[in-house]
């Protein structure tokens, strides 16, 4: 125990001497100091009171820094100015308060913006998002109001031979209940992943949101992973590699996803207690589970999405039982389409309500102002819930 006690003290001891050592004037006088530089206070993105947002990044030996985001017109990078200390800076705006996605690009590289840590993954890149508040946020911002929970879930994909994940949300009190729900199945779209929903589509706080003021049920959401793994040497996707893609999402959802989420979590599995919407992509998808196994779901939500390219060409055959059947409507309490009038699927779009049309399926739609954007999807969201489970 002496001995113990004796090198305990000579352990100390030494690490007192060191620290001493350390921080004396003299040893503080020969150690190189840091240079401060701008970058120690920037802020990045800096909200103005008049709608406008400033970026900034400090890369003071870059000769070329651009921005893209879902602000600017048409998709067109916005250069940013240097000034003489090397922030690179732009303002941007006025804009309509709601969140905003970017990326940099210095000096052909793209990169995320140091200065602000919220992000948006997708499957092959990332994206910083940005808010510009503003009362019209009301309905996404996190407000003081019951909770529910946004849970990462690993699942085995037989369909795929993989593990998987999805995110899940509860709502409020579901921890300490034995309450069941009903379940709405929520799908992004191309180039995201099941993370997407939960974080630029701020899906978690708009359920909270509307459950809290009563617009609408509590429920259970599941947000699966819509994008397939392509194989190594596919090159750019083409029609026909869409369509095996979507052929092979709708065997995992249906043999995979929906028997784990509802073996697993609280449900009321049956067709009047079960949604389905998607955006882009997921609304193609949406379509062809819905058109495929008309009886899974009640509720259907189909946001700036349509049959694509050829699909719209073997839509006819390929769904031909549903289109056809006459207790098609009688099995759907709501069939809600929405897109925006400035959306780049318009056409097709245009062309499915067509194809629902001849044959007489009965729908809601809604066209709004402006594109192809999270914008109008966290929108058609806040809309198309309070109409579930009535």
């Amino acid at each position: 125990m002496n001995v113990f006690k004796h090198v305990l003290k000579t352990y100390f001891g030494f690490c007192t001497a060191l620290l001493l050592a350390a921080t004396s004037p003299w040893v503080m006088a020969q150690t190189p100091q840091r240079t401060p530089t701008p970058n120690d206070t920037l802020k990045s993105p800096k909200a103005l009171d008049n709608k406008r947002v400033i970026i900034q990044i400090y890369a003071p030996k870059a000769s070329d820094v651009v921005v893209s985001g879902d602000f600017t017109s048409g998709g067109k990078p916005l250069s940013l100015a240097k000034n003489d200390q090397g922030v690179w800076s732009v303002t941007v705006g006025p804009l309509q308060p709601d969140y905003y996605t970017y990326t940099l690009t210095v000096d052909g590289v793209r990169t995320m913006d140091p200065k602000n840590p919220v992000i948006k993954q997708g499957i092959n890149s990332l994206e910083n998002v940005m808010l510009v508040p503003g009362v019209e946020t009301a309905f996404e911002d996190n407000r003081a109001v019951p909770h529910g929970e946004v849970r990462e879930v690993w699942y085995q994909s037989n369909t795929l031979s993989m593990l998987r994940r999805m995110h899940i949300y509860t709502p409020p009190g579901y921890e300490k209940g034995n309450t069941k729900y009903p379940i709405f199945y929520l799908l992004h779209g191309a180039g995201d992943d099941d993370s997407g929903w939960n974080t630029v589509g701020r899906a978690g706080f708009i359920l909270d949101n509307l459950i809290a003021a009563g617009k609408t049920k509590p429920m259970i959401v599941v947000m699966p992973n819509g994008s397939m793994p392509m194989p190594a040497t596919s090159g750019m996707p083409d029609m026909n590699m869409m369509n095996r893609m979507r052929d092979l999402f709708a065997s995992e959802l249906l043999k995979d996803v929906m028997p784990y989420a509802e073996k697993n979590y609280r449900t009321l599995a049956n067709a009047q207690n079960r949604a389905i919407a998607g955006l882009s992509m997921g609304g193609f998808q949406t379509l062809d589970v819905t058109l495929t196994r008309p009886e899974l779901f009640d509720y259907v939500g189909v946001f700036s999405s349509g049959f694509f390219g050829s699909s719209i060409d073997e839509a006819e055959t390929k769904y031909a039982k549903a289109l056809n059947d006459p207790s098609f409507n009688k099995g759907k309490k709501l069939f809600w389409i929405g897109i925006g009038k400035d959306d780049f699927v318009m056409d097709a779009n245009k062309k499915t309500l067509a194809l629902l049309d001849k044959h007489q399926i009965k729908y809601q739609y809604k066209e709004t102002a402006g594109g192809h954007t999270w914008i109008n999807w966290r929108q058609y969201l806040n809309e198309y819930v309070p109409m579930l489970f009535k």
